[in-house]
């Protein structure tokens, strides 16, 4: 059972603020309705973006997760569309499964508590997000765990062609155990929750620190390629 992957220390994003990073992503979810020939270049801007800030391995690794998801939606877009519509909502969809790769390997959770704090949001809204940031990979990594586990009793060899039924049967054995794990998950949340103060009355808050040069830089090339490309889509500049 593998642990949740560390934050690239690495990277010259871990400079950042996480404020910025998080408007980066909403960028690039915004840049999904832009039309191929806008889309393409600013997938093909982000993609500089990921390899320069070290993160491509993870962005890759999130892509060949979908990779038959994406296989068969690009088939079919092709056989009953055309080749052009199937290039488009594949990057589509390259694109919102990597949209905040950079956030999640380069921010800890605290400073994604911090940042959604600072944007507005309640501190137990900001908990809720920090914890749900951290227990994607951890519920992951725990279900395998039991899988494994059960597997070594004897349940679910690998090359079972059993029937259905009884498969599906056997699957209480990996159901419960993971109930049980969410629950104590979210018993260990709430009880982290409370000592955090996030029940008290009067929270205290403090504000959030300018933000740097290079946070400006990123944020006004990405709002100004987006603003860019869709105005040259409004003038006509490309075709849907």
């Amino acid at each position: 059972m593998s642990p949740p992957e560390p934050v690239l220390e690495g990277s010259f994003l871990r400079r950042v603020d996480p404020r910025t990073k998080l408007a980066l992503g909403l960028c690039a979810s915004t840049a999904v309705m832009l039309p191929l020939a806008p889309l393409a270049v600013f997938f093909a801007c982000y993609a500089a973006l990921v390899a320069s800030a070290g993160v491509a391995r993870r962005a890759l690794a999130h892509l060949r997760r979908m990779a038959l998801l994406f296989g068969l939606l690009f088939a079919a877009d092709w056989l009953f569309i055309g080749p052009a519509f199937a290039v488009l909502i594949t990057l589509r969809l390259a694109l919102l499964a990597t949209a905040f790769t950079l956030v999640v390997a380069t921010t800890s959770t605290d400073e994604i508590r911090l940042a959604v704090e600072r944007f507005g949001l309640s501190r137990r809204l900001a908990f809720a997000f920090a914890t749900a940031h951290t227990s994607v990979q951890l519920l992951q990594s725990e279900w395998l765990g039991i899988l494994e586990a059960q597997r070594a009793r004897g349940l679910f060899p690998e090359g079972d062609r059993r029937r259905w039924r009884q498969r599906l049967t056997e699957m209480v054995a990996l159901v419960v155990p993971a109930i049980v794990l969410a629950t104590q998950r979210a018993w260990a949340a709430h009880e982290a929750a409370a000592l955090r103060g996030l029940d008290a009355p009067l929270p205290p808050g403090g504000r959030g620190r300018r933000l740097a040069v290079l946070d400006q830089v990123l944020l006004g090339a990405a709002g100004g390629l987006l603003v860019a490309l869709f105005a040259w889509r409004a003038g006509g500049g490309w075709v849907s």
